[in-house]
């Protein structure tokens, strides 16, 4: 996986935040000096390479995947679930707001944006949260002129070592996808994006009654997640009824058949979508001891893999 951006040549660096005020996501850049600058660059480099040494080549996200705290993903930043960042990457002429940390408990989260030598735009996030508690804290200093330890009552911003994500013409690329999904506001976009989701996986499979699905995911995150992943899965179109049949019955999930349609069982909607997404498998290494298991991440293993 490449960067978008050189990092090499930087040109121009910006700093802002974003504030949260009623469930209002607006951002504002603040003027800061050479030095901040410069600190937010080496952050950005430093958010790089951490993401080029856990993984090279990294995986998509998917919104169904337990990820790890600290995981290389990508997103694609023409997908749905990018919405909110793409808003943020794109957007020109932000305000300058010099009184933004006046409110610093609506702060969710710190930006940089830079550009390169060839015109091209990096924004590099910071989910807010050790430094909100820093701007309302007491700092205690110590004043050369006098040996004697001061309260400083001014509100201090501590910068981090590394940014959540970084974000090109292309791509979102994560390094803390819970950080992501917090700052991207995901779960209301995975919830509100229920009724599309159920609407383009029911034309790959117009042999399920996916109606009961629909209403049990809309206010459920963890179906909806199911929903998300499902729909971006190229071999959903695949899926052949028989064989989708037989893996149900296999694994637990109670389903029935009415005018050539499944119909899923009251209490087995999450089944079914565990298995539609490739979580819901069978072995049986035990003689005549099936044993049915939920996956809570997954890798495709290809064959003749080693």
């Amino acid at each position: 996986m490449e960067l978008n951006f050189d990092l090499n040549n930087i040109r121009t660096t910006e700093f802002g935040i974003g504030m949260d005020d009623m469930n209002n996501q607006s951002f504002c850049l603040m003027a800061v000096d050479s030095n901040v600058q410069s600190a937010l660059r080496e952050m950005t480099l430093a958010t790089w390479n951490a993401m080029i040494a856990l993984n090279s080549d990294p995986p998509m996200y998917e919104a169904s995947e337990k990820h790890e705290s600290q995981e290389y993903v990508y997103l694609s930043l023409n997908d749905d679930l990018a919405h909110q960042m793409k808003l943020l990457h794109e957007a020109n002429n932000l305000t300058i707001n010099s009184n933004a940390f006046e409110e610093p408990t609506n702060i969710f989260c710190y930006f940089a944006r830079l550009t390169d030598a060839h015109g091209r735009r990096l924004t590099a996030l910071r989910r807010a949260t050790q430094f909100k508690g820093a701007l309302k804290s007491r700092f205690i200093a110590w004043r050369l002129m006098t040996d004697a330890l001061k309260l400083v009552e001014d509100k201090i911003f501590r910068l981090d070592n590394d940014f959540d994500l970084l974000i090109d013409a292309s791509n979102i690329h994560i390094l803390r996808p819970n950080a992501f999904e917090f700052v991207g506001k995901l779960q209301d976009a995975i919830l509100a994006a229920v009724p599309e989701n159920i609407r383009m996986i029911q034309e790959d499979l117009p042999f399920v009654s996916l109606g009961s699905v629909q209403e049990y995911a809309i206010n459920r995150p963890r179906a909806a997640r199911h929903l998300a992943s499902i729909r971006c899965q190229e071999q959903t179109r695949n899926i052949d009824k028989t064989s989708l049949k037989e893996l149900c019955i296999s694994t637990g999930v109670s389903i029935r058949e009415v005018e050539e349609k499944i119909v899923i069982q009251e209490g087995h909607v999450m089944g079914f979508l565990e298995v539609l997404d490739r979580r819901r498998y069978k072995i049986t290494l035990v003689r005549d001891s099936a044993e049915i298991f939920k996956a809570t991440a997954r890798q495709k293993i290809n064959r003749g893999r080693r």
